[in-house]
């Protein structure tokens, strides 16, 4: 059945693609405030006295960042594959095994989602903080859920392409 308005698709297309590119270089810019948090407490304690909960923040702003780039990652079709086995394949092959990524990817992101979700409300429940800073986890979980529904979202255009590819192979 033909689509009946592909310019809708292609405007949510875009936007979706812009959002998910947005949100890695918003990971990126974390990324980079650790960098900066790390550099701050080296020469504060050479110089003055150490950054407070640097580490802390480390591990909180990586994981976050991590999280961030896994959508872009997805719809960019930049995640590790093993080429050296469909290198003699035939395209209807790639095809299929680009469904079967798709889709592992799509369930894989729902399942996290939920299962982080759960997290997220423990975390909160319990009022688990870092040592130093004191800073609630759950809040990390935020920015780590809304990461795992682009996922789902980049998954999901990746699958309905891998779908497109393999019904014109």
């Amino acid at each position: 059945m033909p689509d009946a308005h592909p310019e809708l698709r292609a405007g949510r297309d875009s936007l979706a693609r812009t959002l998910i590119t947005g949100w890695a270089i918003l990971g990126g810019v974390i990324l980079l405030c650790v960098v900066l948090i790390n550099v701050i407490s080296v020469v504060g304690s050479t110089f003055w006295a150490p950054f407070p909960g640097d580490f802390e923040m480390t591990e909180v702003g990586v994981a976050v960042a991590a999280f961030m780039f896994l959508p872009y990652c997805q719809l960019t079709d930049a995640n590790v594959t093993a080429d050296i086995f469909t290198a003699n394949a035939s395209r209807r092959w790639v095809a299929i095994f680009a469904l079967v990524g798709s889709t592992a990817a799509l369930g894989f992101s729902l399942l996290l989602l939920w299962r982080m979700y759960a997290g997220l409300l423990d975390q909160k429940a319990y009022g688990y903080t870092t040592t130093i800073l004191q800073f609630p986890h759950w809040v990390a979980f935020i920015p780590i859920l809304m990461s795992l529904a682009l996922l789902a979202l980049a998954a999901a255009l990746t699958l309905r392409d891998s779908l497109i590819k393999f019904s014109g192979t």
